[in-house]
Protein backbone atom coordinates (compact mmCIF):
# COMPACT_ATOMS: atom_id res chain seq x y z
CA UNK A 1 0.00 0.00 0.00
CA UNK A 2 2.52 2.37 0.27
CA UNK A 3 3.97 1.91 -3.02
CA UNK A 4 0.29 2.80 -4.14
CA UNK A 5 0.45 6.16 -2.03
CA UNK A 6 3.73 7.29 -3.16
CA UNK A 7 2.36 6.72 -6.63
CA UNK A 8 -0.55 8.86 -5.49
CA UNK A 9 1.66 11.76 -3.92
CA UNK A 10 4.10 11.83 -6.85
CA UNK A 11 0.98 11.90 -9.65
CA UNK A 12 -0.55 14.87 -7.13
CA UNK A 13 2.28 16.95 -7.07
CA UNK A 14 2.70 16.28 -11.15
CA UNK A 15 -0.84 17.44 -11.68
CA UNK A 16 -0.30 20.12 -9.30
CA UNK A 17 2.61 21.35 -11.40
CA UNK A 18 0.69 21.32 -14.48
CA UNK A 19 -1.65 23.55 -13.04
CA UNK A 20 0.73 25.68 -12.05
CA UNK A 21 2.71 25.82 -15.53
CA UNK A 22 -0.99 26.02 -17.45
CA UNK A 23 -2.46 29.20 -14.63
CA UNK A 24 1.37 30.44 -15.75
CA UNK A 25 0.99 30.38 -19.07
CA UNK A 26 -2.38 31.80 -19.15
CA UNK A 27 -1.68 35.80 -18.46
CA UNK A 28 0.87 35.52 -21.26
CA UNK A 29 -1.68 34.48 -23.91
CA UNK A 30 -4.49 36.67 -22.32
CA UNK A 31 -1.74 39.57 -23.04
CA UNK A 32 -1.46 38.50 -26.68
CA UNK A 33 -4.99 38.70 -27.44
CA UNK A 34 -4.97 42.45 -26.00
CA UNK A 35 -2.26 43.17 -27.88
CA UNK A 36 -3.94 41.73 -31.18
CA UNK A 37 -7.46 43.65 -30.47
CA UNK A 38 -5.06 46.62 -30.02
CA UNK A 39 -3.88 45.87 -33.25
CA UNK A 40 -6.30 46.07 -34.80
CA UNK A 41 -7.25 49.66 -33.95
CA UNK A 42 -4.16 51.02 -34.40
CA UNK A 43 -4.63 50.53 -37.78
CA UNK A 44 -7.03 54.31 -37.84
CA UNK A 45 -5.00 56.98 -36.87
CA UNK A 46 -5.82 60.75 -37.32
CA UNK A 47 -3.13 61.89 -39.02
CA UNK A 48 -2.92 65.77 -40.47
CA UNK A 49 -5.19 68.50 -38.92
CA UNK A 50 -6.04 71.74 -39.98
CA UNK A 51 -7.18 73.93 -37.07
CA UNK A 52 -8.60 77.65 -36.83
CA UNK A 53 -8.83 79.04 -40.08
CA UNK A 54 -6.56 82.39 -39.40
CA UNK A 55 -9.44 84.93 -40.44
CA UNK A 56 -12.44 83.55 -38.43
CA UNK A 57 -14.53 83.95 -41.73
CA UNK A 58 -17.62 81.79 -41.49
CA UNK A 59 -18.23 81.15 -45.12
CA UNK A 60 -18.49 77.34 -46.33
CA UNK A 61 -15.31 77.51 -48.34
CA UNK A 62 -13.24 78.51 -44.78
CA UNK A 63 -15.17 75.98 -42.62
CA UNK A 64 -13.85 73.57 -45.56
CA UNK A 65 -10.32 74.74 -44.89
CA UNK A 66 -10.73 73.51 -40.85
CA UNK A 67 -10.16 69.23 -41.14
CA UNK A 68 -9.15 66.30 -39.38
CA UNK A 69 -7.32 63.72 -41.39
CA UNK A 70 -8.42 60.14 -40.53
CA UNK A 71 -5.78 57.16 -42.14
CA UNK A 72 -5.96 53.67 -42.13
CA UNK A 73 -2.60 52.34 -41.66
CA UNK A 74 -3.52 48.75 -42.21
CA UNK A 75 -3.93 46.79 -45.50
CA UNK A 76 -7.76 46.17 -44.96
CA UNK A 77 -10.56 48.37 -45.41
CA UNK A 78 -12.58 49.09 -42.50
CA UNK A 79 -16.19 50.60 -42.12
CA UNK A 80 -16.24 53.43 -39.94
CA UNK A 81 -20.31 53.46 -39.52
CA UNK A 82 -20.99 54.19 -35.91
CA UNK A 83 -17.37 55.83 -35.46
CA UNK A 84 -17.13 59.79 -33.80
CA UNK A 85 -14.41 62.17 -33.69
CA UNK A 86 -14.82 64.84 -30.82
CA UNK A 87 -13.30 68.13 -29.94
CA UNK A 88 -12.90 69.03 -26.11
CA UNK A 89 -16.14 71.28 -26.39
CA UNK A 90 -18.01 67.86 -27.01
CA UNK A 91 -18.49 68.52 -30.63
CA UNK A 92 -19.09 65.49 -32.47
CA UNK A 93 -19.40 64.03 -35.78
CA UNK A 94 -20.49 60.65 -36.13
CA UNK A 95 -19.35 58.98 -39.25
CA UNK A 96 -21.76 57.25 -42.18
CA UNK A 97 -21.88 54.12 -43.75
CA UNK A 98 -18.16 54.49 -45.06
CA UNK A 99 -15.52 52.10 -45.67
CA UNK A 100 -12.18 53.39 -45.76
CA UNK A 101 -9.75 51.13 -48.00
CA UNK A 102 -6.63 50.20 -46.69
CA UNK A 103 -3.42 52.57 -46.89
CA UNK A 104 -5.78 55.63 -47.37
CA UNK A 105 -7.15 58.58 -45.36
CA UNK A 106 -10.27 60.73 -45.63
CA UNK A 107 -10.35 64.42 -44.54
CA UNK A 108 -13.61 65.45 -42.32
CA UNK A 109 -13.98 68.90 -43.18
CA UNK A 110 -16.04 70.96 -40.91
CA UNK A 111 -18.59 72.97 -43.66
CA UNK A 112 -21.07 71.39 -46.03
CA UNK A 113 -20.13 69.56 -48.98
CA UNK A 114 -20.38 66.44 -51.10
CA UNK A 115 -19.05 63.42 -49.46
CA UNK A 116 -16.70 61.65 -51.47
CA UNK A 117 -13.72 58.53 -51.09
CA UNK A 118 -11.48 61.54 -49.79
CA UNK A 119 -13.71 64.27 -48.21
CA UNK A 120 -16.29 63.85 -45.69
CA UNK A 121 -18.23 66.99 -44.33
CA UNK A 122 -19.72 67.47 -41.05
CA UNK A 123 -22.06 69.89 -41.89
CA UNK A 124 -21.44 72.41 -39.39
CA UNK A 125 -22.04 76.90 -40.18
CA UNK A 126 -19.06 77.35 -37.17
CA UNK A 127 -15.43 76.16 -36.56
CA UNK A 128 -14.86 73.39 -33.96
CA UNK A 129 -11.37 73.04 -34.12
CA UNK A 130 -9.82 75.61 -31.76
CA UNK A 131 -5.51 76.35 -31.95
CA UNK A 132 -6.10 74.35 -28.34
CA UNK A 133 -7.60 71.35 -28.76
CA UNK A 134 -7.81 67.84 -29.02
CA UNK A 135 -9.56 65.37 -31.68
CA UNK A 136 -10.36 62.14 -30.44
CA UNK A 137 -11.46 59.37 -32.55
CA UNK A 138 -13.20 56.60 -31.04
CA UNK A 139 -14.79 53.37 -32.85
CA UNK A 140 -18.76 52.25 -32.66
CA UNK A 141 -18.26 51.12 -29.02
CA UNK A 142 -16.83 54.29 -27.75
CA UNK A 143 -13.57 53.08 -27.44
CA UNK A 144 -10.76 55.43 -27.75
CA UNK A 145 -8.66 54.66 -31.30
CA UNK A 146 -6.62 57.67 -31.59
CA UNK A 147 -6.34 61.43 -30.03
CA UNK A 148 -4.58 64.09 -31.36
CA UNK A 149 -3.51 67.25 -29.25
CA UNK A 150 -2.52 70.60 -30.47
CA UNK A 151 -1.52 74.12 -28.62
CA UNK A 152 0.37 75.44 -25.76
CA UNK A 153 2.41 72.79 -25.85
CA UNK A 154 2.35 71.47 -29.84
CA UNK A 155 1.24 68.59 -31.29
CA UNK A 156 0.85 65.49 -29.05
CA UNK A 157 -0.41 62.52 -30.40
CA UNK A 158 -1.77 59.35 -28.20
CA UNK A 159 -2.52 56.11 -29.81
Amino acid sequence: MSASLATRRALAALLAAGTLLGAAALPAAADDHRRDQRGRHSALVIGDVQYDSPNRDRSNRALNREWVEIKNTGRSSVNLRGYTLTDQQGNRYRFPDFRLDGRSAVKVHTGQGRDTRHDLYQDRSRQVWNDRDTATLRDNRGNVVDTESWGRRGHQHRG
